[in-house]
């Protein structure tokens, strides 16, 4: 059955990015890849054309496609518009209209790049965690929440951490399901020592796991440790599931462990399957339009949907074995380049790929 992707370039190096990306779907589509791709509006490129960060036509759009591919929305150009009309807030309803409560944040090391980390290299050689962060609850949404004037005169601000069992439920699910497809190892992090909402997080996602993914090795830990633990032995971790906030802040941490955001992929889930993915290094005005992005992160993004909306894992296996071989050739984008190596530029990056798929 012919899967449907909707192609969002957005802005910024999105356009650049993106291009390279498609061309690997178009390689692999000559290899019976079963797919279609449409391209939509999204951010400022969105405002300039229709008015509007999410025009109806892209969100209608995505909302009847397997999966989307985003490149980046955003911008100084944007940045006088009213904060309704941001480009943010194209990436935000789209997050919103689709359902997407599942973030899938991966940091991967690539023992080629072992020397970027600001770690020794023995201790993220070969990194290869994922990171699953609750995306539309916890304390960023909850309800009630503000800034108030005390009967002192004093101003309070104040926010409410508050989670249904359902809600823990499925992003505990969704965390599961991904762990079969690796170690079978979870590390649900929470702080349940302090924190009555985590606690019972901690409840529900032990019940989860043990009712129905028995086959999994099943962990808790603090966030405070849990951070701890990233930095001082990252290699324990196979998957970890958390709150929105500890999500995300743990999976900014352990993005750095890697050297190069130009190098991680993302996705966000709904709980139909069909997914969001994305480059998590944003827009980079700074060096849009010069051909020297990095499209390494928005191709892995690509084996990411091959592997979680399209269920195609020998064909994102192929892409993430195809990104070594072109680091073992020694080839480099300018954001991760090093001495001895071979530069090459957004264009000659994905050309590498697709020769070495």
């Amino acid at each position: 059955m012919t899967k449907r992707v909707l192609v969002l370039p957005g802005d910024g190096i999105g356009p650049e990015i993106v291009a390279e990306a498609v061309k690997v779907l178009d390689h692999l589509a000559g290899e019976g890849l079963d797919v279609e791709l449409d391209e939509g509006l999204i951010g400022g490129a969105a405002y300039d054309a229709a008015g509007s960060p999410l025009p109806e036509s892209t969100l209608a759009m995505a909302r009847e496609a397997d999966a989307v591919l985003l490149g980046a929305v955003g911008g100084p150009k944007w940045e006088p518009l009213d904060i309704a009309v941001r480009p943010e807030k194209g990436l935000l309803g789209l997050r919103a209209g689709l359902g997407l409560f599942s973030n899938l944040r991966p940091a991967i090391l690539y023992p080629q790049l072992a020397s970027a980390s600001s770690l020794r290299p023995e201790i993220v050689s070969g990194l290869d965690i994922m990171i699953v962060r609750e995306l539309t609850g916890g304390i960023y949404f909850g309800q009630p929440r503000g800034i108030r004037t005390l009967e002192n005169g004093e101003r309070q601000g104040f926010n409410t951490l508050v989670y249904a069992e359902h809600e823990i439920e499925r992003i505990v699910r969704s965390a599961c399901e991904i762990a079969m497809k690796r170690g079978k190892r979870l590390c649900s992090v929470d702080k349940a020592n302090v924190l009555e909402c985590t606690e019972l997080w901690r409840e529900v996602a032990t019940r989860v796991v043990k009712s129905e993914y028995p086959q999994i090795e099943l962990s808790h830990m603090y966030v405070d440790n849990a951070a701890m633990q990233l930095v001082k032995w990252p290699k324990q971790f196979d998957v970890m599931v958390t709150t929105n906030m500890f999500g995300d802040i743990l999976s900014d941490a352990a993005a750095m462990l890697t050297g190069s955001i130009g190098m991680l992929p993302s996705a966000s889930l709904n709980e139909k399957g069909q997914g969001m993915y994305e480059p998590i290094h944003g827009s980079a005005p700074d060096i849009a339009g010069k051909g020297i992005a990095n499209p390494l992160a928005t191709i892995l993004s690509v084996a990411m949907m091959l592997r979680y909306s399209l269920n195609e894992a020998g064909m994102a296996d192929r892409i993430e074995k195809a990104v070594v071989a072109v680091l073992d050739k020694g080839l480099r984008t300018p954001d991760i380049m090093s001495e001895g190596m071979t530069e090459v530029n957004c264009e000659g990056m994905g050309d590498a790929l697709v020769a070495a798929l």
